[in-house]
């Protein structure tokens, strides 16, 4: 597959839509305000905590898509242009694979964990308010040190990459390395921005910010997303 510079661009802006639209999930934003919130903790330090953790996410996300990349790039050195077809293929399956997910209500695997079922139709932030109140009622005598809420925090993003990103990494395999710095840089703004956004946003006053809808749809944007990127690939290669 030969690099086709026009595609680097479709790449990247796939890239900040998938990597804002995860970020926009409550789990990767609320559990900082509600933190906050029984901890005392300022806007400032708040941030602090989300950009730390946010960081976590994104290293180890790259983590996986260097791997992926490494893989690649070997790959693409054999099979020359057989690899863009290939490429092109595998981002149409997986977008494939999110439609399904999407079609049979698996928006996002997190979605269980901040959704309204189980806490009487309430949204995920009056939810969360709830049960922080009635813990607070339960636990106020014996508050929990903030290294111990930061250490809960960091582990909560830190060992879960963003799954989603990584089919964009395999669309900038053929940019290789210089690909991968761009394509992670995009991650780590897109990520780490949307989480402190979303979080400040909440706690400047936006009480009712409700964003689980957006997990509902992740998968199915996904996979609008991939099958376009994939169709995007072969028309190049054919073109190339």
């Amino acid at each position: 597959m030969v690099a086709q510079p026009e595609l680097l661009a479709p790449i990247a802006a796939t890239g900040v839509v998938v990597a804002f639209l995860h970020a926009a999930i409550p789990t990767h934003w609320l559990p900082f305000v509600l933190a906050a919130r029984g901890q005392g903790w300022g806007r400032v330090r708040t941030l602090g905590v989300v950009a730390l953790a946010g960081t976590g996410h994104v290293l180890l996300t790259a983590l996986l898509g260097a791997f992926l990349v490494f893989a690649g790039v070997e790959a693409g050195g054999t099979l020359g242009r057989t690899f863009g077809w290939l490429a092109g293929g595998a981002l149409i399956a997986v977008g494939a694979y999110y439609l399904s997910r999407q079609a049979r209500g698996g928006g996002h695997g997190h979605v269980h964990l901040f959704g309204g079922h189980g806490h009487g139709g309430h949204t995920p932030a009056e939810s969360h308010r709830h049960d922080h109140h009635h813990g607070a009622e339960r636990g106020a005598a014996r508050p929990r040190s903030d290294v111990a809420v930061i250490a809960g925090l960091l582990a909560l993003l830190a060992f879960s990459p963003c799954e989603g990103f990584l089919p964009v990494y395999g669309a900038g395999i053929v940019f290789g390395w210089t690909g991968f710095i761009l394509l992670s840089c995009v991650l780590a703004v897109a990520t780490v921005g949307a989480m402190a956004l979303f979080t400040w946003l909440t706690m400047t006053g936006l009480e009712g910010l409700d964003l689980s809808r957006v997990a509902r749809w992740e998968a199915g944007v996904y996979g609008v997303l991939f099958i376009g990127l994939g169709l995007l690939v072969l028309i190049n290669e054919g073109w190339s």
